[in-house]
């Protein structure tokens, strides 16, 4: 009987050995559902019988002229001048059989003159997240922004949408807690974020370089644990390449010290574009948002709590009028004005303590040859410690960041001693053939990042990791602080703390718009006065695939490479922008006149900027409902005339608003990396191709000039005349 049992036992440990390994493999290679991969909510429209197609027809958001509107009646000012102007679209449209759905009213709600129950100070991407989680709570909620919506720090961010892998180390070394609810939070943050927007934002895979074989191990262990966390908020997992599948997947990396790679998954985003549809999604649920409005001043009563606030239209005044200052009313006001946030708080308590610690981030970027178009990569420790990514964003790489204390500034303006500290980074991990030039800068740029410190703590110098909520004596809450990746969880923070202090009722939403401009998909359903906001789809996102751009070039011509990037801004609204664009005239591509020729950008995305996304100001455009002047600050100069064109044809602007529009332009993109020598271009030199020509610097990046030879005669030792072949010695040559 012993020789069985010995014989059964050592068969038993290795099929019990067998089944687990078995479980671990399927585990880290079962299959995942990767955003954006699915067939599209709402499937494009198809063509009928005799070859029509029908495009969809979205819900439209009121105007900014109705919102405005809308603000001043919350103080019960009888506003009869803006009601015939917010009723003039709907009559035309009445008129023109092209009357759209517009956001309706909640019950309970029908008093337009009853103050709000928030007002949000700050148009970035906490104040839209907060403005769109109380709109599908069912509550009265207006935005206001001074400048653009993500005009500031949500426009400037490294473009990732990630958990953390250097926080999970800290928080490993250093048994630090809060560092690993941190990492834990953001990792399931970031699942939410691409399956609300998957059309803004993408799964990237992310490597780091090994240089010593012990550092395998440690990275592995590193990479693994980071895919634990996440778990099912997950997609692959992480792996590692042998040097030569390295270099294979990222050629210009330095071959030299190079013992192998590991890449882990992180998520990318479009941060200006995910800031607007923020906005003009919480807009279309009845949220009341409006950009270029300044609160100057804040309302209290007898008691000395918090009313209202004084706001001006500062639209008015970039037209040459004198804004006038009217009031909004509001139950409670949020202040969600991120490295302005002492400024709010300094109106409602001059004497309050500071509470941000600014620090700026510079970004560069550079041609997309210098990255593959699906690889980013992270130099976890730099010659100071530091970590840089280099990540490829929009057809070009991005670089950055630095972390500098910094003075609080509108738009600042990247620093040459950042920008040389990237760049000789950068030379450090890619192969010595590669000349990283100062040059081959298209943009760069400086964010501020609002770090916070926590007024009630006794070390007034410690900085919050996360983010901050706090109230003041008179009521203003203050939502400071966190990052991109988390803004939902402090919107959803900030809701629930407001409807506690301020006494609030939610309601569900009984009706809402069909956002997916469908029938198939009821967007109320799930809202019952709760947060929902991890299941609510952003504007663009009910009807977009992977595929959708191939139905836009069928339907509407465009070029291939334009439809791919309408899919990848707009979602589901590109037919709507490729309806807006003109005709070419040409044979192929029918429609989209292109505003740079090096870029996917068109007409179509100026109109629609202005009729369905607030844009107001020609920098609105370049920068943050396209992305032009952060890719590439001198193409958004010579973009600037065409745009200026067609936003005055929208916007009926006269010659000293255009005039006021291409100064403060340039001035913005000096804050991109403009050329000094560019700043005093006028829009003749741009459009005579004079604002074109190169300084000495550029002339010898290229060989500019040369005429076809088989030796260019500026790589020649040899001046015109002379004979290569012959020594310079030579009487031929004298």
């Amino acid at each position: 009987m012993a020789t069985p049992r010995r014989l059964l036992r050592p068969f038993l440990y290795t099929s019990a050995a067998a089944v687990a390994g078995g479980g671990v493999l399927y585990y880290v290679n079962r299959p995942r559902k990767i955003p954006g991969s699915d067939p599209a909510s709402v499937p494009p429209p198809r063509y009928t019988e005799d070859g029509k197609l029908s495009p969809p027809r979205f819900p439209l958001v009121k105007t900014r002229e109705e919102q405005i509107a809308d603000l001043k009646r919350s103080s019960g000012t009888q506003v009869a001048v803006d009601v015939v102007k917010a009723t003039t679209s709907n009559i035309l449209g009445s008129l023109t059989g092209n009357k759209e759905e517009r956001p309706v009213q909640r019950q309970g709600q029908q008093d337009n003159t009853a103050p709000y129950d928030l007002l949000v100070i700050g148009g970035g991407a906490t104040g839209a997240g907060i403005a769109l989680d109380a709109a599908t709570r069912g509550l009265k909620v207006a935005m206001v922004e001074r400048e653009d919506f993500a005009a500031g720090t949500s426009s400037k961010s490294t473009k990732l949408v990630h958990g953390g892998v250097r926080y999970l180390e800290k928080a490993v070394w250093n048994l630090d807690y809060d560092q690993y609810k941190l990492v834990k939070e953001a990792l399931r943050e970031r699942k939410y974020f691409l399956d609300t927007a998957p059309h803004l934002s993408n799964w990237l895979p992310i490597m780091i370089p090994v240089q010593k074989w012990w550092q395998a191990p440690y990275f592995w262990a590193g990479t693994k644990f980071y895919d634990f966390l996440a778990g099912s908020e997950g997609i692959e997992s992480s792996y590692f390449l042998t040097k030569s599948r390295a270099l294979d997947a990222f050629p210009m990396l330095k071959k030299e010290n190079l013992f192998g790679a590991l890449v882990y998954y992180d998520g990318a985003h479009n941060d200006s574009r995910m800031n607007v549809s923020l906005a003009m999604t919480a807009a279309l649920y009845g949220a009341t948002v409006v950009n270029y409005a300044e609160v100057v001043g804040l309302e209290k009563d007898a008691s000395g709590k918090l009313i209202g606030a004084k706001v001006k239209d500062r639209i008015e005044e970039r037209n040459g009028k004198k804004a006038q200052e009217f009031s909004i009313k509001a139950k409670g006001i949020i202040n969600a004005t991120g490295p302005f946030t002492d400024a709010i708080r300094k109106m409602d308590e001059p004497q309050t303590q500071e509470i941000v610690a600014p620090s700026s981030g510079v970004h560069v970027i550079l041609p997309g040859y210098y990255s593959p178009s699906k690889m980013g990569l992270i130099d976890p420790k730099t010659s100071d410690g530091r970590v840089i990514f280099f990540l490829p964003w929009q057809g070009n790489t991005i670089a950055g960041t630095t972390d500098a204390p910094a003075a609080i500034k509108q738009d600042p303006i990247a620093g040459e001693e950042e920008i040389n500290w990237i760049l000789s980074e950068i030379r450090g991990y890619l192969a010595p053939d590669l000349n990283v030039r100062r040059g081959d800068v298209l943009a760069a740029w400086s964010g501020i990042r609002p770090l916070v410190k926590d007024p009630h703590s006794k070390n007034t110098e410690s900085l919050v990791r996360n983010h901050l909520l706090t109230v003041s004596e008179s009521g203003l809450l203050t939502c400071a602080g966190g990052k991109w990746t988390t803004y939902r969880q402090m919107a959803e923070e900030a809701v629930d703390e407001a409807i506690k202090r301020y006494n609030l009722k939610t309601s569900p939403l009984l009706e809402a718009p069909r956002i997916s401009g469908s029938e198939m998909i009821d967007d109320a359903a799930p809202l019952d006065g709760t947060c929902q906001t991890h299941q609510v789809r952003l504007i663009g996102a009910h009807g977009f695939s992977n595929t959708l751009f191939i139905n836009l070039i069928q339907h509407f011509g465009l070029e291939s490479i334009v439809a791919k990037h309408l899919t990848e801004s707009y979602g589901d609204r590109a037919w709507t922008v490729a309806a807006l664009s003109a005709p070419t005239e040409q044979r192929y591509p029918v429609r989209g006149l292109k505003i740079s020729a090096l870029y996917p950008f068109i007409d179509g995305e100026v109109r629609y900027s202005v009729r369905h996304e607030y844009a107001q100001t020609a920098v609105d455009v370049l920068a943050r409902r396209t992305r032009l002047a952060f890719l590439n600050a001198q193409a958004a100069l010579e973009a600037l005339p065409t745009i200026i064109d067609l936003m005055t044809e929208e916007l009926r602007w006269d010659k000293k608003r255009q005039e006021k529009e291409w100064k403060d332009t340039v001035q913005f993109l000096a804050s991109m990396g403009l050329a000094k020598s560019k700043l005093s271009v006028t829009r003749k030199d741009v459009e005579s191709g004079k604002a074109g020509e190169y300084d000495e610097h550029e002339r010898k990046l290229y060989s500019r000039h040369d005429q076809p030879a088989d030796m260019m005669e500026s790589d020649s030792k040899f001046s015109s005349g002379e004979k290569p072949i012959i020594s310079r010695d030579s009487p031929v040559n004298r």
